[in-house]
């Protein structure tokens, strides 16, 4: 019981000492499970928003199977040759995101403040950007317990430049595979802490996970129907995501769960625009996505187009030798459906090693 009490603390305080300037919310969707169809009808659609204070250009890639790729610039990189395609999200054109491979493995990563990557004891070890440590994770594993060994093992050293005049790339990633299992990827002073489950439903920024679960537990007590929290901070987003996903209707149809999904992560939002004289600094979703493990469509929502697009994985040639393809979303304004068609030969991005 002291314990309890103890860490029900800790988990309040870091409710209330959120930065509010980081903001990223990931919701996982799942349809109908009492239907009894052909094997493989079940959908699921990751739902995530992009916040932050100033713009973050994002472009969408495709890249095929059987590229040779490098973690770092550095000597002693971890390096690969892909076994999957894959589409990535490349911010600033020079770092990956989130993304989506051809087997329905999604990894979405998010701001956390209290990441901590290393604490000297992966000194020597193969180096990995934070550039490419999704396409990493992505080129080389289908499912999420591939995915959780290879963390485990933590054969790797995590480093990444910063952005946005220098603030740091501090990451917590969210990880689900086609069969639901999920897991959530920390670093606890440099320690890999990994929280695995069937389809956990909810993820944003700080407090960490543990923390961030005591918190949920108390408001789940409350009941959401009584009563939610409606601010921006990270926690209240959680709160809200995790009781609407667990309220809505179930459904394999991809149409009506694109849409549910996508009201549930509107709610969970920060306005476009959005200032409060006390708070400078607060982000304002700058984009939305929803990956369709199922169906493997990956849609793509910027809050100032007018419509919602997508790529189909399963119309891409993803075969050894073929192009990377890219979609400039800065002339995206008048897209909507189907624009895997409008994909362009491109050479790979230029990592932000």
């Amino acid at each position: 019981m002291k314990f309890k009490v103890i860490f029900f603390f800790i988990a309040f305080m870091a409710y209330f000492g959120v930065n509010k300037s980081e903001a990223c919310s990931r919701i996982l969707y799942v349809g109908d499970t009492t239907e009894t169809t052909t094997s493989g009808n079940l959908l699921r659609i990751v739902g995530r928003s992009l916040d932050w204070k100033t713009p973050i250009p994002t472009n969408l890639y495709v890249y095929p199977r059987g590229m040779k790729k490098k973690g770092t610039d550095k000597p002693g990189a971890v390096t690969w040759t892909s076994r999957y395609g894959a589409v990535y999200a490349v911010g600033y054109d020079g770092g990956i995101t989130e993304g989506m491979n051809e087997k329905g493995l999604v990894v979405n990563g998010l701001f956390c403040k209290g990441t901590v990557y290393t604490n000297g004891e992966d000194a020597g070890r193969p180096g990995m950007s934070l550039a490419m440590f999704i396409a990493w994770l992505l080129d080389m594993n289908e499912t999420t317990p591939e995915v959780v060994a290879v963390l485990k093992e933590h054969n790797f050293s995590i480093s990444g430049a910063t952005f946005d005049g220098g603030t740091a790339s501090t990451l917590h990633w969210g990880i689900t595979d086609a069969e639901g299992r999920s897991a959530i990827l920390e670093f606890d002073n440099g320690v890999v802490k990994v929280y695995e489950g069937e389809d956990m439903p909810a993820m944003t920024n700080d407090p960490q996970f543990p923390a961030m679960t005591a918190i949920n537990d108390y408001w789940q007590k409350v009941g959401g129907v009584n009563m939610l929290p409606g601010t921006v901070k990270s926690p209240d987003r959680f709160v809200r995501g995790y009781f609407y996903q667990g309220h809505v209707k179930r459904t394999n149809d991809a149409d009506l769960g694109l849409s549910i999904i996508r009201s549930i992560l509107m709610n969970v939002s920060v306005p476009y625009e959005y200032t409060v004289e006390t708070e400078p600094n607060v982000s304002s979703t700058q984009w939305r996505s929803f990956s369709n493990i199922r169906d493997r469509l990956y849609y793509f929502d910027i809050v100032t187009n007018p419509g919602v697009f997508y790529i189909d994985l399963k119309k891409c040639d993803l075969r050894p030798g073929a192009s990377v393809m890219k979609l400039d979303t800065s002339k995206s304004q008048d897209y909507i459906g189907d624009v895997t068609s409008k994909l362009v030969k491109h050479a790979p991005f230029t990592p932000m090693y």
